[in-house]
């Protein structure tokens, strides 16, 4: 048995009167990206230069305002990248940076260095402040380690003296989740004290989830009562920053927002030290189907994602929210089926509200395609495969012809697997389209009659039976009935058309049209799918027809 015993739980918040899960998110927060930074060292191969150029113009490009562009007195690559960004000119006006550094003078001054030429700057000190830390790493009790947090404001107001641009103050309780409360409203309200904000000048206080330790509720109450509890909150930008250790950063964020906070620092794809940080895009995107403007430009995500892999050297994992290869794919026939009726639906509806089951937001919104949305497996069925035909190929098949088709496709993919929308098509093509022996249809005239009021139809058809040129007449209320009557008595055979169903395939002058005909041989009673195609759509019902008699009577 595995020995629990040595774990403790984390404690809890006693605070009965938290008002957030009365709460719901009505817009998003300020973001801030910290890809460069945090994100950035915690790869096995960190950026180069010019990747770090490529990711940070990625972002901007997706609208964030806040960029923390890395930790410039930690080494000479983090320098020389924030100086090229400078000497290229390749900081909007409207975009503030971030550059992070510890409470250590020769650091600080390092990173005012740095950021010479910028017009505005967050910078970012931080000191840990968990219990576990003061005891084990710097044994110093609460004073001293407030000590280095305000020693640190102090320093900050030193070197901004010598600095052209506009500095603000962010300031990180560093494993603020393993700080006692009245510690944590201590420091940051000493910090603020030392700092002097305004609600004109404000200052960020980040409280992160520096590693994640205990469910997203009590991530929710320390963020509420901090929340509460600052002193001057009005100049005060509340920001999160949280890991994802136990796998629920996404939560614990969505709900740090309902306690209050305005602000998230966070990365693409949760890229990250350990389980990673918060996945922003994954926060935004949940916004977005919500009906919330996600303050960001997401409707790429394939290209933001061949930029990240490209620059990070990782894999996002096909299970991945919103941007893995299988998230908008079904396999299952019960899910295939919902989403191919909720697509019908949409459609016949002209709804303006996107409500199609399994699918919480149209892939298209965001730049994903409708090809791989149904795979056909063979746990796959019926509605999957008809689904495939009318988004990949615009066949609109009949309710009744799903099962009929789909079970061509179950017995070859309970052979070899997977079958792709190609080879749906070709068998389609193959099984309907191409049914051409033993009868092939070459051409019909059609000649209307009126007497007495009444029309009727006289149709001559031609045709080639195994390979040899023939030719019928058939005299009917229309084509459909006319030719029908006429293969019967050609043939000697007894049919009767089922059902007629026909849509157009592409639009404009070069349109074509199919036509499905179902049809019965009286004598067994064996049924099937004739399928035709034309640009004339009497001639895609008579092809229609011949295909569903030689799928009868032929060698199918």
């Amino acid at each position: 048995m595995m020995n629990f015993k040595r774990y403790q739980r984390v404690p809890v918040v006693d605070y009965p009167e938290r008002e957030w899960p009365a709460k719901e998110i009505e817009k998003a927060p300020a973001w801030c990206s910290v890809d460069l930074r945090d994100g950035n060292q915690a790869l096995v191969e960190p950026m180069v230069v010019e990747e770090k150029v490529e990711m940070f113009r990625l972002l901007v490009e997706m609208g964030f305002k806040e960029i923390e562009i890395g930790f410039p007195a930690a080494s000479q690559i983090e320098f020389d990248f924030l100086r090229q960004l400078v000497e290229r000119r390749l900081i909007p006006d409207d975009v503030t940076v971030q550059v992070l550094t510890q409470c250590r003078e020769h650091l600080i001054q390092r990173t005012f260095e740095s950021i010479q030429g910028i017009k505005r700057a967050v910078v970012h000190i931080y000191n840990s402040t968990s219990t576990l830390q003061r005891d084990v790493v710097f044994h110093m009790d609460r004073e001293e380690i407030k000590k280095i947090a305000t020693d640190g404001v102090a320093m900050v107001k030193e070197y901004m003296k010598s600095y052209d641009g506009e500095v603000i103050l962010e300031y990180s309780p560093e494993s603020f989740t393993g700080t006692e409360l009245d510690f944590a409203l201590d420091i940051c309200n000493a910090v603020q004290r030392a700092w002097g904000p305004t609600p004109e000048k404000k200052m960020i206080f980040n409280l992160p989830s520096t590693v994640e330790m205990t469910t997203p509720n009590v991530y929710a109450d320390q963020i509420e009562w901090m929340n509460k509890h600052l002193e001057n909150r009005e100049s005060i930008l509340l920001s999160v920053h949280p890991h994802n250790d136990r796998g629920t950063g996404v939560a614990a964020t969505e709900l740090a927002l309902l306690a209050g906070a305005e602000r998230v620092e966070g990365t693409l794809f949760g890229n990250g030290e350990r389980t990673g940080n918060v996945d922003i895009l994954t926060l935004a995107y949940n916004m977005f189907s919500q009906g919330i403007d996600p303050c960001l430009e997401l409707s790429d995500v394939k290209k933001i994602a061949e930029i990240y892999e490209r620059c990070t050297k990782m894999q996002i994992d096909p299970r991945h929210p919103y941007a893995g290869k299988l998230v908008f794919t079904a396999f299952s026939g019960s899910h295939q089926d919902a989403i191919n009726k909720g697509m019908h639906a949409l459609m016949e509806r002209q709804s303006k509200v996107w409500q199609v089951p399994y699918l919480p937001i149209d892939p298209s919104d965001i730049g994903r395609e409708y090809e791989p949305v149904v795979r056909i497996n063979s746990q796959s069925g019926k509605g999957g495969v008809a689904f495939v035909m009318d988004s990949c190929f615009g066949f609109r098949l009949p309710r009744g012809m799903h099962k009929e088709f789909a079970d061509i496709i179950q017995a070859i993919a309970e052979k070899q697997g997977e079958v792709a929308p190609e080879q749906i098509m070709e068998e389609f093509r193959r099984n309907y389209l191409d049914q051409k022996e033993p009868y092939h249809f070459r051409k019909c005239k059609i000649t209307d009659f009126e007497a007495d009021g009444d029309f009727t139809t006289v149709a001559v058809v031609t045709y080639d039976d195994h390979g040899q040129t023939r030719q019928f007449e058939g005299v009917g209320n229309g084509p459909i009935d006319a030719v029908q009557r006429g293969l019967e008595e050609e043939l000697g055979i007894n049919i009767k058309v089922l059902d007629y169903n026909e849509h157009a395939l592409t639009s404009g002058s070069g349109a074509q049209a199919a036509s499905y005909i179902h049809m019965m041989d009286q004598n067994s009673g064996r049924v099937t799918y004739g399928v035709g195609i034309s640009s004339n759509i009497t001639r895609a019902s008579l092809r229609g027809i011949f295909s569903a008699v030689n799928r009868l009577f032929g060698t199918v």
